[in-house]
């Protein structure tokens, strides 16, 4: 699926961009390139920054939607594409940091991308169901220890960045669980809901009011820190757990691409996060700012997939 965003130019003097950013200007149309159907978190953020950046171009920024195998058929396809700057990849989520880990993929995610920049950082909590007889995750690590693989989780997939989370808490609290994968959040949520499953993952903007309505239980935050909007939930490292995870999302090119080019898309893309369309998108979708630039988002994504390796070798 394609999504078309208009244009006014402006001279390049007008953008206010370092004399690097200069250098290189766009002959064609921009893609970002999505590896997942439209409306999900990649989706919306990726139409989000385009809206943001599209005066910042003198030509336009289209979304490209190319779903398929938890991002990685997008992500195989970026990889092969000239190092131009007219491609990037809406990245940073299961096909950078956890579908890697899991198993071999066409693609290298540390050595066949160049991060341009990060845009946004999504907090992932723990959560149980109505009836869940867990008040916290010390009480399931402590019935994993009972039970061993006795406790049912949801993923959103086999390798998903959900998956993801519940790996490195089980190796962090030394229990097993039992990975029951549906194929996308939506189910794991109605699985959850049912009783089907004891534990799930979610982000915040799929809640909703379910916790207000009781129907789910927070029991633990992956992020290093408390939300705003749920400060009553302990994060999993005040529960003694060292798990830090964050569903991210940014935007990479094909390595080799050059500097000048890699300088002028971070500088753009950085002064449209200021723009009034992200900061609605951010506000709409709950997701939060996550800048970093194209060195720090790299870091970042290796650091996750580092952590996931280990706990899948242990």
């Amino acid at each position: 699926m394609r999504m078309h965003i208009g244009r006014r130019p402006l001279l390049a003097a007008g953008l206010g961009l370092a004399g690097t950013a200069r250098a290189w200007e766009p002959a064609r149309p921009i893609q970002l390139i999505v590896g997942f159907a439209p409306g999900g978190g990649a989706d919306l953020a990726a139409r989000g920054i385009a809206e943001a950046a599209s005066r910042l171009f003198p030509t336009p920024l289209v979304v490209i939607n190319r779903p398929g195998a938890g991002g990685a058929i997008a992500a195989q396809q970026v990889a092969g594409m000239a190092p131009d700057g007219l491609n990037l990849l809406v990245g940073g989520g299961s096909e950078s940091i956890s579908l890697p880990a899991f198993r071999d993929l066409p693609y290298d995610p540390r050595t066949s991308f160049r991060s341009i920049i990060r845009l946004t950082r999504q907090p992932l909590l723990i959560v149980a169901g109505r009836n869940s007889r867990f008040a916290d995750l010390r009480a399931v690590a402590a019935a994993a220890r009972a039970q061993p693989g006795a406790i049912p989780h949801a993923s959103s997939g086999q390798g998903s960045i959900y998956h993801a989370v519940f790996v490195l808490f089980a190796r962090a609290a030394g229990v097993e669980l039992l990975h029951v994968p549906f194929t996308g959040g939506a189910p794991s949520l109605q699985a959850l809901l049912a009783g089907t499953v004891q534990l799930a993952v979610l982000a915040p903007e799929e809640m909703g009011g379910l916790v207000q309505s009781g129907d789910i239980r927070p029991l633990g935050v992956a992020s290093a820190e408390r939300l705003a909007d749920f400060p009553q939930v302990p994060t999993l490292r005040e529960q003694g757990f060292d798990v830090v995870i964050e569903n991210m999302k940014g935007l990479s090119a094909p390595a080799g691409l050059p500097d000048a080019i890699a300088a002028s898309l971070h500088d753009r893309f950085r002064r449209a996060m200021a723009e009034a369309p992200w900061r609605n998108f951010l506000e709409r979708t709950g997701a939060m700012d996550g800048y970093l630039d194209g060195p720090g988002f790299q870091t970042a994504m290796d650091g996750v997939l580092d952590s996931l390796r280990a706990a899948l070798r242990a």
